[in-house]
């Protein structure tokens, strides 16, 4: 019995140790101010839509910036960073759009410009040049960039079309139960 608490004691620090260090490589994509900005949108999906096209512009804004820059160490670190904020924003995005997509929000004019606002950050990261240092993390982000187009185009025809057949939802922000 004895033993097995010295096990225990031992193996739980090195657990939690790992834990820490797995959240701190887990990127976040957001600032805390751009974070607050979300919740205060939290009840406006419109608004939140926005806002998540707004700071994926940032990124791409961002990437294309360092694409011109000299080969080095730290641009390929940067990049590499940048990517996987990108990455990981669109992926956060997407799960917001799934999340109002099953309550019915009418977001279709928040989602009309994001076709062309994608094929704009796909354009951007598809420009970048392959290298070593964040070839992966370069792909997984096209990935993702398509698979967010893909849900985007859907979403708006799926919304169109719900809209046409509940004409009393539209401009809610979640469906009602009746």
């Amino acid at each position: 019995m004895r033993s097995l608490r010295c096990v225990a004691s031992l193996l739980l620090p090195m657990l939690f140790a790992g834990s820490l260090l797995a959240q701190k490589d887990k990127p976040e994509p957001l600032t805390e101010a751009q974070i607050d900005q979300i919740r205060e949108a939290g009840v406006a999906p419109n608004e939140r839509v926005k806002l998540y096209a707004k700071f994926l512009n940032e990124h791409a804004d961002t990437i294309k910036s360092l694409t011109g820059r000299i080969q080095s160490r730290a641009r390929s670190k940067r990049l590499d960073d940048e990517l996987q904020q990108i990455t990981a924003l669109m992926d956060e995005f997407g799960s917001n759009l799934d999340v109002y997509s099953d309550r019915h929000a009418d977001i279709r004019l928040s989602l009309k410009p994001l076709p062309e606002a994608v094929d704009h950050w796909l354009g951007i990261l598809r420009a970048l040049p392959g290298e070593p240092a964040f070839d992966l993390t370069r792909k997984e982000a096209i990935e993702s960039g398509q698979d967010l187009a893909d849900q985007v185009k859907r979403q708006l025809a799926e919304q169109t079309e719900y809209f046409k057949l509940h004409k009393d939802e539209q401009n809610q922000d979640r469906a009602e139960p009746k």
